[in-house]
């Protein structure tokens, strides 16, 4: 016999306890569209009548290690939010690792947002999630993490049917139906798949070994080194996407140790070693660090060197204790990964504004980073010098035949 076939549907999330008038509209909507849906009630003081529930409270609650008595008993939001998202979190696993999800939505204020972008990091990429939220203009970047969620501003408060709110839940629901509906895209078979780090002043150099990887046969996903780009890049990695790791834009490591504003966190690098990938590494963009508009940058750093690279955008230049410190960082995240790793660097400039007869070009301020790199590396790790800058095809060749051999070096060893 063969297995039985699990039909998918839409789940909708929400705090049913509130904002029941207003997901019994949205819930309407879907199925007059023909679609299954199974609604979640993440609500810790009530319930509804107006639809069925698919998952009520109590069962959420304990899947997040709690009752629904204790949570109400305590009268701490915070906790009550934190134990709501993580039940919900493992329903959503549990369900997609049984086939049953097409889709995801919900809707709600500050608590209903945090508990819908907490609960959907459990779910993949290309996995239609959307949210209409009170706060999706505001940044929730750290809510949304690398996750794909569609954010929709309610506009007016998620609180009852209104005319403003009313046109808003249509278009959600349609745009889930349509998202849910659109079949997985043919992909062409590639020997593997690269991950490549890059930003602004790089783009010359990731254009170039993207086209020379392609013509090998390669995909490869570019990742903007911005902080969200570095954390994205360095979790996809984790989830075994990738076959080789190009990490030639480094310089979120800047902005974590030297103040900037687009920092990935102390772990950036970590995801390649950790799962054993043929990794080259670059310090490309190490010359600088990040800031928003010139007002913005702190007093400390008043008489530094700085390249005004938009009007939001402000570069400070490194200097040598920084490089020193960045090199020093950068041997000791990847020497756990002997074997698998080189190093590969430019001698005339790690960027676009750091090449000869640019703002930032110092051949001595560089040469402090590979200093502090060789004084924490493993000696069995090679470091290859290329007499050019980041951004000149040369380079692009090297860094290119470096993974390739670390590649094949790793399919012969297997």
């Amino acid at each position: 016999m063969s297995p039985t076939k699990i039909d998918k549907s839409l789940i909708v999330i929400g705090c049913f306890d509130t904002k029941a008038e207003v997901f019994a509209h949205l819930r309407k909507r879907l199925e007059a569209a023909g679609e299954p849906v199974l609604m979640v009630n993440v609500g810790v003081f009530g319930t509804t009548d107006l639809f069925p529930i698919a998952v009520e409270a109590d069962e959420i609650a304990e899947k997040g290690g709690v009752t629904l008595e204790n949570l109400r008993n305590k009268k701490d939001r915070g906790q009550a939010l934190e134990k709501m998202a993580k039940g919900c979190g493992h329903l959503l696993k549990e369900w997609q690792d049984q086939g049953k999800i097409k889709g995801v939505i919900g809707m709600g204020g500050g608590g209903g947002t945090f508990v819908f972008l907490s609960a959907v990091q459990a779910l993949p990429l290309g996995l239609p999630k959307i949210i209409i939220s009170t706060l999706a203009t505001k940044d929730l970047s750290n809510l949304v993490g690398t996750k794909d969620v569609v954010l929709i501003p309610s506009v007016v408060d998620v609180a009852g049917i209104n005319s403003v709110i009313t046109p808003i839940i249509n278009q959600a629901a349609a745009a889930l139906v349509a998202m849910a509906s659109v079949q997985a895209a043919e992909v062409k078979k590639q020997k593997g798949t690269i991950a490549i780090s890059m930003f602004g002043n790089t783009t010359d150099c990731v254009n170039a070994c993207t086209q020379l990887l392609e013509k090998k046969g390669y995909e490869v996903l570019a990742f903007h080194a911005n902080g969200i780009g570095g954390k994205a890049m360095e979790a996809l990695i984790r989830e075994g996407l990738f076959d080789g790791v190009m990490d030639l834009t480094t310089t979120e490591l800047a902005d974590e140790f030297c103040g900037g504003i687009l920092s990935a966190g102390p772990d950036r690098m970590q995801a390649a070693v950790e799962m054993k990938l043929p990794l080259v590494v670059a310090p490309g963009c190490l010359d600088m660090v990040n800031f928003g508009e010139p007002q913005t940058v702190p007093e400390k750093f008043k008489d530094r060197i700085f390249y005004h690279w938009a009007p939001n955008v402000t570069l400070m230049r490194t200097n040598e204790p920084e490089n020193v410190l960045l090199g020093n960082h950068m041997a000791s995240a990847i020497n756990a990964s002997k074997g698998n790793v080189a190093v590969i660097f430019p001698t005339q400039g790690f960027s676009q504004v750091g090449e000869k007869g640019s703002r930032f070009y110092d051949p001595k301020t560089d040469a402090a980073w590979l200093r502090g790199l060789k004084e924490k590396l493993d000696p069995a790790i090679p470091v290859i010098a290329v007499e050019s800058s980041i951004n000149h095809p040369d380079f692009a060749h090297a860094s290119v035949n470096q993974l390739m051999a670390l590649i094949e070096k790793k399919r012969y060893s297997n």
